[in-house]
């Protein structure tokens, strides 16, 4: 490995910064300052480059303290790590939340996608500019979705510092987000997470029964409502026996794959290959998508016990929540329920008494749509550019460091306590017979009561839209994101199944349903979508890089009306469309002319 560093220098308050989290350095190779010793040599090379999976948490670490990551500082942190510059470079540039150029302490999030578009951010963007002004010392950035669209539109403010303070804003007014950036410690606490569940409370909810019902900082409480009932019986069943009841419930996961859980747990945990890891993808990106973020605000400990359920079946003893970085308050509850799990010897070295170890680590995702992809989320946790990985070998055989692994998201685990409590039959008799158990999802758009629904798969688009409240002059429903499809508004008899929307022609993703009235410009919002996979493309393979360039050119066209005309700008969408889902490496090329393509069948949107 040849490492080349620069002349800069990091300061005191960024060696802090580095040393709080990998503690002080012991060699001048490192950065201590001993002037006798010999730098031409590294001690503890092998040692310190595997510690390579810490480079994220390090530029976290800088950009929390600092607001940016000079070239001394990512010099000192790759010294500390043994990385590349260069390569440690590209990873920072990689991610949004990041920068590699000075900017103000505080950095004000506002989000610009679907929901938040539709409930007037582009004016809230420019009153707060205005607002603000020149020399506020505040940098106002449009954002991609914020999770946060049952309150749009949103804003999420940061600022650097030990410690970081942060502040979300939303239903986000100019006065409000301009609060928020000038002064987070004064800024409104947040609603608690039971604001954003309309059936929270009510009887017969699986998944949601305890938001709202339970404080989530508190695992006594949790324990009384049922917590840890589930671990127990994992333990008597015996991991074979776990697997076999996940198998027999027939639960597929929850993030739109829809892939058997069971058989998944079942081809890790039988990998000769160790250690075997387990990962929760807890970056939920997608726009349109924050029931994850709900459970684990109004829930955490739900996660806690699911995740040591399913490492305690697959033969994990290390997990990791990959948590999007946008979401402080569900870091901070998480912190809190794993820190309390692990003092009342629910994680640890000998959980309940019963020999097992496992332990859990929270690693923050910083601003990449992409690294909810499985492969691109190791290859970030492990200090690489978050890009997907070729397929096979599968993550079963060689996922996270190159062992089996184990990887699902936060709704898929938590049904895993469900299917222990009540048993596989009981859960698979809920739904239908290719979809059991229930269901969440998210709603949010020109509806009542926006937020996260739990309904039995085989509901249809109708019920839950009547249960939200659907306002008159419904033009369109888009189901499953920027990556799903439109459906019309005579089309609310659509079960909501896997197979049901696969029928109809769209898909029921990871369970966004957005809907959109005839005041939203139907045009705008597809040039969005478009805009958004333009930035999001990681630019690994050509057909995604070029692709998604030549969409939003294309659509830009058609809604300046520059150019070529509507009909030969649809016909090079629909070749570009077709070369991005059948030769792009994962599914974000794969998906992303399927928006554009049912608005233009379906909906007539150029018509």
């Amino acid at each position: 490995m040849d490492l080349h560093f620069g002349d800069s220098k990091p300061t005191d308050e960024e060696r802090a910064a580095v040393d709080a989290l990998l503690g002080p350095p012991e060699s001048s190779w490192e950065g201590a300052d001993r002037s006798d010793a010999d730098l031409r040599w590294a001690r503890g090379g092998r040692e310190a480059r595997d510690r390579r999976d810490l480079l994220l948490p390090g530029l976290h670490a800088l950009n929390d303290r600092i607001g940016w990551i000079s070239d001394g500082a990512l010099d000192y942190l790759c010294r500390r790590l043994t990385v590349p510059p260069a390569e440690a470079y590209g990873v920072a540039t990689f991610y949004a939340m990041f920068s590699v150029k000075p900017r103000p302490a505080t950095v004000l999030h506002v989000c610009t996608d679907l929901a938040c578009a539709a409930a007037g951010a582009p004016e809230l963007c420019a009153g707060i500019e205005e607002r603000l002004g020149l020399g506020s010392g505040v940098t106002v950035e449009r954002s991609p979705c914020l999770g946060l669209c049952e309150r749009a539109p949103a804003a999420l403010a940061i600022r650097a510092g030990d410690p970081v303070r942060t502040a979300v804003s939303a239903p986000a007014t100019v006065e409000r987000a301009v609060l928020a950036a000038s002064a987070p410690d004064s800024a409104p606490e947040e609603p608690p997470a039971a604001l954003a569940v309309p059936q929270a409370g009510q009887d017969g909810l699986m998944l949601l029964h305890r938001v709202g019902v339970v404080d989530p900082a508190s695992l006594d409480d949790y324990r009384a409502h049922g917590g840890y009932t589930a671990l127990r019986r994992a333990f008597e069943l015996g991991p074979a026996g776990v697997i076999r009841e996940v198998t027999d419930s027939g639960l597929v996961g929850r993030g739109g794959a829809a892939f058997p859980t069971g058989r998944k747990w079942q081809a890790t945990a039988s990998q000769p290959d160790r250690p075997h890891y387990l990962v929760c993808n807890a970056d939920e990106s997608e726009p349109g998508t924050f029931k994850d973020r709900v459970l684990m605000e109004g829930d955490p400990y739900a996660l806690v016990e699911a995740m040591t359920i399913a490492a305690y079946a697959t033969g994990a003893h290390r997990g990791f929540v990959y948590l999007r970085g946008e979401y402080p308050r569900a870091l901070h509850r998480l912190e809190h329920a794993i820190a309390q799990a692990r003092a009342r010897g629910l994680l640890g070295d000998d959980i309940l008494g019963q020999g097992y170890a496992f332990d859990l680590e929270i690693r923050r995702g910083a601003g990449a749509y992409i690294c909810g992809e499985e492969t691109a989320l190791f290859n970030s946790i492990e200090g690489y550019r978050g890009e997907p990985r070729s397929k096979p070998p599968f993550p079963v055989e060689k996922g996270l460091f190159g062992k089996p692994t184990v990887e699902n998201n936060v709704e898929t685990l938590v049904n895993v306590l469900p299917v222990l409590t009540m048993g596989a039959p009981a859960y698979a008799a809920i739904g239908t017979d290719r979809s059991t158990g229930p269901k969440l999802y998210c709603v949010s758009g020109s509806v009542e009561r926006p937020g996260v629904y739990e309904l039995p798969f085989g509901a249809t688009l109708g019920d839950l839209l009547t249960l939200a409240g659907v306002r008159e002059g419904l033009r369109a429903v888009l189901l499953g994101g920027a990556a799903g499809g439109f459906v019309r508004a005579d089309e609310l008899d659509i079960p909501l199944t896997f197979e049901g929307t696969r029928e109809a022609g769209t898909t029921l993703g990871s369970g966004v349903v957005m809907a959109f009235d005839d005041s939203v410009p139907l045009p705008r919002l597809l040039l969005r979508i478009a805009e958004f996979f333009r930035d999001e493309s990681c630019g690994q393979c050509v057909p995604c890089r070029v692709g998604t360039v030549r969409q939003e050119e294309a659509l830009h066209r058609i809604v300046e009306r520059t150019g070529a005309d509507a009909a030969g700008d649809i016909a090079l969408l629909r070749e570009v469309g077709r070369a991005m889902r059948d030769a792009s490496i994962c599914g974000l090329g794969q998906t992303a002319w399927n928006a554009v393509e049912s608005a233009i069948d379906r909906l007539g949107a150029y018509e």
